[in-house]
């Protein structure tokens, strides 16, 4: 594959690509649906704003305790 590839075209149209695409039985098509869905979910303000981890100062408070009994 080149360095020069930049486009998501150019990438679906390489030989190695669409070889390895074919083994796999997927379809550009798929490919794209993919890439826009996950766009649209990185684009949702609501998904943004919620964490999916508590920050470490709120894990280590909740756990203080059960580090000091030990």
């Amino acid at each position: 594959m080149s360095e020069s590839i930049n486009t998501l075209d150019e990438l679906l149209n390489d030989p190695m690509i669409q070889l390895v695409m074919e083994r796999d039985r997927v379809r550009a098509a798929e490919i794209r649906l993919l890439l826009e869905k996950a766009r649209d979910r990185a684009g949702d303000d609501h998904r943004i704003e919620q964490a999916s981890v508590p920050p470490a100062h709120v894990v280590a408070r909740s756990c203080l305790k059960q580090w000091l009994y030990r």
